[in-house]
């Protein structure tokens, strides 16, 4: 998945039983448009041939549209729910299944599943192909793996440190000379250390990110586009675009992996067949370049080649901000009365630029689709994600139709809204009397 997308935020593989649309339709994916996509997905697949994951990528595709849910599909499923079209396949993804870009099991097949309409720009609609093709294989190649927890990417000296780091990745990129790039991975690895030392667990999280996510878009960019400089001129808008991004927590993988993957395509080309191994995309490139340890003694100096300070101020006046916000998000979705609806067996559709990190409380989003044993929640005004539970505000809301301040709810049979334990608090529940 793209940022700038909806994504399946659990679980990159996610499937809620097999219920099938009664009429399959042709809503608003154009079935002549959509068989071009699949020939240009199928030019990128037999280009590459299997060569750079010793597999194919060539496999079922789904182009779904979000807002009718209507499907085009490059071959048909296991049960009978798309029907023949021309040369491709059309249909409507049932409502308990998530839209976005990912891969996904419905209908007894494995897709990667796109969502409509595709970008008209050829090089970010190819890599956004070879990026969501390259999903579905992942669980073959044994990297399926969690995204761990980055909110220290929202954090002062989280975002300040990556930022440092994506210019030094840059200049390495752009870097005329072996001793050059050398020197600018140097700076971007020590940026990075500095951030673990700051943060203990971010290797851990940032690496499981990296290795799904930023993976991908790395295969996006290095498959989708045919020439090394398109390839590289892609790697440095991506470093540049995701500085825009509201949040770092789960976008900035999607900057880091294609620059990464690229300069380690120079200095270890078998370096690929390493990251079972477990090991770091920083670790790889710093073991080809036989790099030696970071010189923390030098990061005040080497901060001033990166930043003027200019970029620190800005950094500033948006943590201050961001407190504010975080204030606000905690009174609404954590203090102030909330319905709580338990997270069981979920799978939710969201923005990733636009979360916000509640710290122990969990997660906030503006927008979301969650999916669960308990029905379906469409959220327009914020949503809370706990280990445990989801919150909505329940201020102002109405238990029996199902409804309150920027939600809506649709409950399978065997649930129901109950009072909660705190004044004005509701709760999902089963019959059973069971909220988990």
């Amino acid at each position: 998945m793209r940022a700038m997308s909806f994504c399946n935020g659990r679980v990159l593989v996610a499937a809620f039983g097999l219920a099938m649309a009664s009429a399959p339709a042709i809503g608003a994916v154009d079935p002549a448009g959509a068989a071009r996509v699949f020939g240009e997905a199928r030019t990128i697949c037999q280009r590459d041939a299997g060569a750079l994951w010793g597999h194919s990528l060539c496999g079922p595709m789904l182009l779904v549209d979000p807002t009718d849910r209507s499907i085009v599909a490059n071959q048909a499923d296991a049960h009978g729910a798309l029907r023949a079209t021309g040369a491709v396949f059309t249909g409507t993804l049932p409502a308990s299944e998530i839209v976005a870009n990912t891969s996904i099991t419905w209908s007894g097949v494995h897709w990667s599943q796109i969502m409509w309409p595709l970008p008209q720009d050829a090089a970010r609609r190819h890599v956004m192909l070879a990026h969501e093709m390259f999903h579905r294989i992942q669980p073959e190649l044994g990297m399926a793996t969690h995204e761990g927890d980055n909110q220290h990417m929202d954090t002062l000296e989280g975002r300040y440190l990556l930022q440092l780091e994506w210019r030094a990745l840059a200049e390495a990129l752009r870097a005329p000379t072996d001793a050059a790039r050398r020197a600018a991975i140097d700076d971007a690895l020590l940026f990075r250390q500095e951030r673990y030392l700051r943060f203990p667990a971010a290797a851990a999280n940032e690496n499981a990110l990296e290795s799904n996510e930023g993976v991908a878009e790395y295969t996006g960019v290095r498959l989708g586009l045919d020439t090394p400089q398109a390839r590289r001129d892609y790697a440095l808008q991506d470093l540049s675009a995701f500085v825009r991004a509201p949040t770092f927590v789960r976008s900035f993988a999607y900057a880091t992996g294609p620059a990464y993957g690229l300069l380690l395509d120079q200095a270890d080309p078998a370096w690929r067949g390493k990251l079972r191994s477990g090991q770091r995309l920083d670790q790889l490139l710093a073991t080809a370049l036989r790099l030696p340890a970071p010189a923390f003694d030098t990061l005040a100096a080497r901060e001033k080649v990166y930043d003027d300070g200019s970029l620190r101020a800005s950094e500033v006046r948006r943590e201050q901000a961001r407190q504010a916000r975080l204030a606000a998000l905690k009174a609404k979705l954590v203090d102030g009365p909330v319905l709580a609806l338990p997270l069981l067996h979920e799978s939710h559709q969201f923005n990733p630029q636009t979360l916000q990190p509640l710290g122990e409380y969990g997660t906030a989003y503006p927008t979301m689709r969650l999916s669960d044993d308990w029905g379906v929640l469409e959220v327009e005004d914020g949503i809370l994600l706990g280990r445990q539970q989801a919150t909505v505000s329940a201020v102002g809301a109405d238990p029996a139709g199902l409804k309150g301040p920027g939600w809506k709810l649709q409950l399978n049979p065997g649930w129901s809204v109950a009072p909660g334990t705190r004044k004005g608090d509701l709760v999902v529940r089963h019959a059973d009397g069971a909220s988990h």
